[in-house]
């Protein structure tokens, strides 16, 4: 009983999925179609290229991030936790190593007299 129960809940959920990648395929061929043929005179595409475009976007910018109890945002708390274990001298000398990387090689004062 119990097996059955799991097969009827992977079955739906397979549909479910296909279901979802099939919409999703969908929105992309229509959005590109209306959009970007006259916002920047590229060529339509098909049905399977916006397939392939969602799935390349979704290799590019990280896939399903937070889906199914992803570690969303974790690293900022770990950055919190960092910093309130800082000493104020180890803040402010953090805090000129990332001026330094980050180009601002100014302070504030120097920035008010220009």
């Amino acid at each position: 009983m119990r097996t059955q129960r799991v097969v009827q809940m992977l079955v739906i959920a397979l549909v479910v999925g296909t279901i979802i990648v099939l919409g999703f395929g969908q929105a992309v061929l229509h959005l590109w179609n209306w959009v970007m043929p006259a916002a920047f005179g590229l060529h339509p595409i098909t049905y399977w290229q916006a397939l392939g475009l969602l799935g390349l976007s979704w290799l590019l910018f990280g896939g399903p991030r937070g889906w199914f109890g992803g570690h969303h945002g974790h690293w900022r708390h770990r950055m919190r936790a960092r910093w309130e274990a800082m000493a104020p001298e180890e803040r402010e000398r953090f805090r000129q190593g990332m001026r330094a990387r980050c180009g601002h090689s100014r302070t504030p004062a120097a920035d008010s007299k220009v």
